[in-house]
Order: C-alpha cells, then structure tokens, then sequence
C-alpha cells in the first residue's frame, strides 16, 4: 500500500476519510496517516456528494465511511457518499461506532466493501484496504459446491443451547452433526451445521474450517438469501458434513433480524436432512424463532449453581411467554459416573427442584476431548472409543430412527 502511494506522488490524494465529524475518530485519523502519510484528505458528509464527482474525487482510491449514533437519526447523507462513491469506482470501508443493530444492518446493505469496527483493533484498517486492494483471480470452472443447491428435502431442525458458558454444547452440536452425516451416507441423507454465535462461534475452530467473507456476505443480506447463497457461504468438512461458521469479524447477535434467521433456517431445511444449530447462550430477538423451528431443542447444563439458576431463569421465561417448552430436551454433561452414588443423588435433586427430567446424561470425556477440539477433528475421528463420543453415537442413532419411524 505504501509503495502505491509513493508511486502517486505527495500531491496526490488516493484516499479520504468521511465523517459527520472527522475529530471524533481521533484512532482513524492515526490509522490513515499511517496507511497513507500525506497522500490522504478528510471531507464532512455534506461535501463529500459533491467533492467525490470533482477533480478531487478522480483519483480517489479509498474511502473510510465513519458512522456514529448521532448519524442514525438520519442516514441520508451517508447513504449519498455511499452510493456516489460506488458510481465512481471507489473502494468503501465504513467504520461504525455503536451503531445498533438496525442502522448498522442498513449501512451493509447499502454497498460497503468492507468493515472495520471503531475503536479500530490494531492493523484493522490496514487489512480491509488488503483485503478490497486484491485484483480478483480469473474465475474457474464451478467446483461440485457450486453446483446449485438441492431444495426437495425437508430437514429436522435440532439446535444445541448451552444454559452455562463451558458446558460442552459446541462440542455435542458439531460431534452430532458428523454422526449424523456419517449414518445417513449410504442413504444420501445431507447434514449441515449452523453457527449462530455470531461473536465467538467455535464451530469452525472443532471441525477444522474455514471462516471467509462469505459469511458476513452472506449474514449482511440474510432474509433475501436463497439455498444458492446458503450453499456458497458454507465451508465442507472432509467434503461431507457443510459448516456455516461465524464470520471473521465480531459481531453483533442481534446483526441478522428475526426474519433473517427464520429464513436461514428454512433454506438449510429445504437442501438438508438434518440441521444442526450451535445457539449462542443469550437470548435474543431471534431465539423464539429457532425455539419455535426446532424439532428438539437440546439444552445443555452441569451440575453446578450456575446451571441449575440460568435453567430457573430459562424454564421461567419459555413457561411465561408460552413457548414450547415441551421441545426441550435437558441434557446433563460431565455427568456423575454409574458408581458415585452421591452425585446420582445430586442429580435427582437437581431435576426435582427445577422441575425438569434429564433426558440424556452424557459422560465426562476428558483430556480427547479438548484435544480433538483443539486438532479440530471429531471424536469418531481421534477417539472412537471415547465415552462421551460412544453416547452421542447412540442419541445420534436415536434421531436418526426416530426419522425414519415417522417417514415410514
């Protein structure tokens, strides 16, 4: 980047920087001096329309769009750079500032080339302009995943939520889905898994993928997406089990709406038999609509305080706004061992006193199953004859007769 910039000359201006008030973005004003020295202006959003169409604008290569929540009144004008900006063959990287959901959502839509979240991480700015500075490679034949999607199926929904951080959700959604896929294979039976922690989702960290731009593509634009751009947002694993991972980036959990979710849901079911769904542990605008999609729900505690009070608190909310509680499945992991009678008792009292019945009480796996998660294998793969792996064989079976007992 400094190379081309040198090339340009002193004089002349490649990039800009856009804001209500420039001042206000102390950390990108540094970033830009450092990305582009002298070789960068600043310009207020009601000169920036008309200065982007001059002299000025001509050899503009670069402009960083800054967005703050005294903009979110009115996104007139930022939508006017954005689109002139477009028109003249500009790269667009907007920069938000605790922006919500809904005005951030807009922003995306309106054609940016990249993101880059303010305060700005270190070397933020620097990688957007990498990443939209890349000449696009020559476009080769469509491999097999390009191929257009298969909608004939109608898949069973079984999102996996865990009622405490650590309680092995991530593990159990992404070690079902390849027992899944490796059941019904001889059958043709499709599985995939969704990520939805749009933050810190780890799917993509257990089975070994990917995560790429796609992803975000694919979220800003969620509710009009189809089973074609499903497919294309996808990362495979071994070429047999699809992985929407989280995006690159942070996100906010609230950055795809109701409506988004509730369509990704009903692509993934049209083009699979079995989808699986690591759900995020708050709840948000959109957990009623996987609640309400799910087949099972799978909820997933220890036996600890913590558990036992956030299921009080999440048996309370699903029974006073009348959802379907009875989807529920509660499952304890790390659970006591057949001998330890003391923990058994635990146990019983634990479900007594929440009022609820543990469906599944899946064992503790130890050290394998930090080191499959960590080799970003499933256990079939490094521990086969691990506990914790042999049960959720049997309730990947389970699922997998219950489909058929109700097809036939």
């Amino acid at each position: 980047m400094s190379a081309e910039t040198e090339n340009d000359g002193p004089s002349q201006i490649v990039a800009c920087a856009i804001a209500r008030d420039i001042e206000a973005f102390d950390l990108l004003i540094e970033d830009m001096e450092t990305e582009f020295g002298e070789n960068w202006g600043a310009l207020t959003f009601e000169t920036a329309a008309s200065a982007l169409t001059s002299d000025i604008g001509a050899g503009l290569k670069y402009i960083t769009v800054a967005v703050d929540k005294e903009d979110e009144q009115d996104l007139t004008p930022v939508a006017n750079v954005i689109r002139t900006a477009q028109e003249q063959g500009i790269k667009i990287v907007l920069v938000p500032h605790e922006l919500d959901t809904v005005a951030l959502h807009q922003l995306m839509r309106m054609g940016s080339d990249d993101f880059a979240p303010y305060p700005l991480p270190e070397g933020a700015l620097h990688d957007a302009i990498e990443r939209i500075s890349k000449v696009p490679e020559p476009v080769a034949a469509p491999p097999a995943a390009a191929l257009p999607a298969d909608t004939s199926r109608s898949g069973i929904v079984l999102p996996v939520y865990g009622l405490a951080g650590g309680t092995g959700a991530t593990t159990f959604a992404a070690n079902l889905a390849w027992e899944l896929q490796k059941l019904g294979e001889k059958e043709g039976k499709k599985v995939c898994i969704l990520d939805f922690n749009f933050q810190y989702g780890a799917v993509s960290t257990y089975l070994d993928v990917p995560r790429t731009e796609a992803v975000f593509e694919f979220l800003s634009d969620a509710a009009a997406a189809d089973a074609d751009g499903l497919k294309q947002a996808m990362a495979s694993y071994k070429d047999r089990l699809d992985v929407l991972s989280a995006p690159n980036d942070a996100l906010p959990l609230e950055f795809v709406e109701p409506d988004g979710i509730d369509n990704i849901i009903q692509q993934a079911k049209s083009s699979y038999d079995f989808v699986i769904i690591d759900v995020p542990q708050p709840l948000v605008s959109w957990s009623e609509v996987v609640l309400e999609a799910a087949h099972l729900y799978f909820a997933f505690l220890e036996l600890d305080m913590r558990s036992a009070q956030n299921c009080l608190r999440f048996v309370r909310t699903l029974k006073a706004e009348d959802l379907p509680y009875e989807k529920v499945q509660f499952a304890l992991n790390r659970a006591p061992k057949f001998t330890d009678m003391s923990g058994k008792t635990r146990v019983k009292r634990m479900a007594e006193s929440l009022e609820i019945e543990f469906r599944y009480q899946l064992p503790d796996g130890g050290k394998p199953v930090a080191n499959a998660g960590d080799e970003g294998v499933p256990l079939a793969e490094l521990a086969a004859k691990n506990p914790l792996r042999k049960e959720i064989l049997k309730i990947a079976n389970t699922i997998s007769d219950l489909v058929q007992d109700t097809k036939e």
